[in-house]
């Protein structure tokens, strides 16, 4: 089958704006709460909004473009973004951040369905290995990229009276600065919406192996323990990830006093920055030893600098913090290869079902941020080493049928 590289580099784009729209949510926290009056609890309910819309829609989008394609619910998923960021941008209160981040998080829901699948047919079986690490450091880009595009923009919103920077003044409250990420995100939004509409897409054809399998297959996988044990690994995981990356600039000001809008969004995305950097180190490492041991490896250093974070001085929190992505960038897909590796057979529907660990991202920012109202942030941010602990015991319990190959396995004689 002929390659479609345009494809190929229109899903790299795809990934960069779905981690540029999600993952700028930590180093807005700050600005929700002042702005909008919250308490750690109704603070919490934001992520919430975003992360619940992927258990919402995730399995409805792998039916939805069973029955359409890949382009229709592409289309539909950038116009639900678009509306969702819109609304906030027109709207700033509380309620229309809480609809708009569920709209953002159903159409990012929508897209993940359907990149991975579509990447592997564009580019290529053979070449499936290597687009999807790619993607993942374009994801990791974009996450880096897009706290310090928000520090740009509301640093000089009120000192620029030019172009684009002239049209947000006059249409954004003056108090909230912020407001105008909003309105790049709906151009954005907008401008992949034509991109798509415009692009001709590949038939995409799944192995049966991974094809979401019918309810009963579902149901008869959830009887199993290590179904369950990995689908709370991705659960932890993800928890863990938003745990840090969204309160990390709400503590830094809180405790330590840093200015979220320049010293706490440069920390957010330095620990974006620094899990890609993490990333690459992992790919190597897992060439030479066990994955297990790796995942081991990682997350105890993770857990003393989250301490560090937590507990440290100004100086050292603000460095620790973005270390803690350092040593987490190997965790998400090392577990997410135990678990598929721990079974021998229905590996679409346990994706399915791992993927919806994603709520994760959901439900312990609800948890940190209720903590944080009874007993303070730093406290509600201990939870996480409960998160972290669980994902620490994967290394010593996991049992794959497969184990990742090293380059010390020994070859096969034929």
């Amino acid at each position: 089958m002929k390659r479609n590289y345009y494809i190929v580099a229109l899903i790299m784009l795809t990934f960069f704006v779905i981690s540029f729209l999600t993952n700028v949510i930590g180093p807005l926290s700050p600005e929700f709460i002042t702005d909008f009056q919250l308490s750690d609890l109704f603070a919490g309910l934001l992520p919430f909004a975003f992360f619940i819309a992927y258990g919402v829609m995730s399995i409805p989008s792998s039916m939805l473009v069973q029955k359409y394609n890949e382009k229709s619910i592409m289309i539909a998923a950038f116009i639900v973004a678009f509306i969702g960021a819109l609304l906030l941008a027109v709207q700033p209160n509380y309620l229309s951040a809480v609809i708009s981040l569920f709209l953002i998080g159903c159409g990012m829901a929508m897209l993940q369905v359907i990149i991975n699948p579509l990447l592997r047919t564009a580019g290529g079986e053979e070449n499936y290995a290597f687009t999807s690490v790619l993607a993942q450091l374009i994801f990791g880009a974009a996450s880096f990229v897009s706290p310090l595009v928000y520090s740009y923009m509301v640093t000089n919103i009120n000192t620029k009276e030019t172009g684009v920077f002239n049209f947000l003044h006059a249409h954004i409250p003056e108090s909230m600065p912020w407001i105008s990420l909003y309105w790049l995100f709906a151009v954005i939004c907008l401008c992949m919406l034509i991109i798509i509409v415009a692009s001709k897409f590949p038939k995409v054809e799944l192995k049966n192996d991974e094809k979401a399998g019918p309810l009963k297959t579902h149901l008869h996988l959830l009887k199993k323990r290590v179904v369950i044990a990995y689908f709370i690994g991705l659960f932890c995981y993800v928890g863990t990830e938003q745990g840090v990356s969204y309160w990390m600039s709400q503590f830094l000001f809180e405790y330590h006093h840093f200015d979220p809008q320049t010293t706490g969004a440069h920390a957010v995305a330095y620990f974006w920055g620094l899990m890609t950097a993490g990333g690459v180190l992992g790919l190597l490492l897992l060439k030479i030893m066990d994955s297990r041991r790796l995942l081991i490896l990682f997350t105890i250093p993770a857990l003393i600098f989250l301490t560090l974070g937590l507990f440290g001085s100004a100086t050292v929190s603000l460095y620790s913090f973005p270390i803690v992505g350092f040593f987490m960038s190997v965790m998400y897909p090392i577990i997410f290869s135990l678990a598929l590796s721990s079974v021998s057979e229905d590996h679409g529907s346990f994706a399915g079902i791992l993927v919806t660990g994603i709520i994760g991202g959901a439900v312990v920012q609800l948890l940190i941020g209720a903590l944080g109202n009874l007993l303070g942030l730093k406290s509600g941010m201990c939870f996480i080493y409960i998160t972290m602990g669980y994902m620490l015991s994967i290394g010593f319990w996991a049992k794959p049928l497969i184990t990742n190959k090293t380059i010390f396995d020994k070859k096969e004689i034929s």
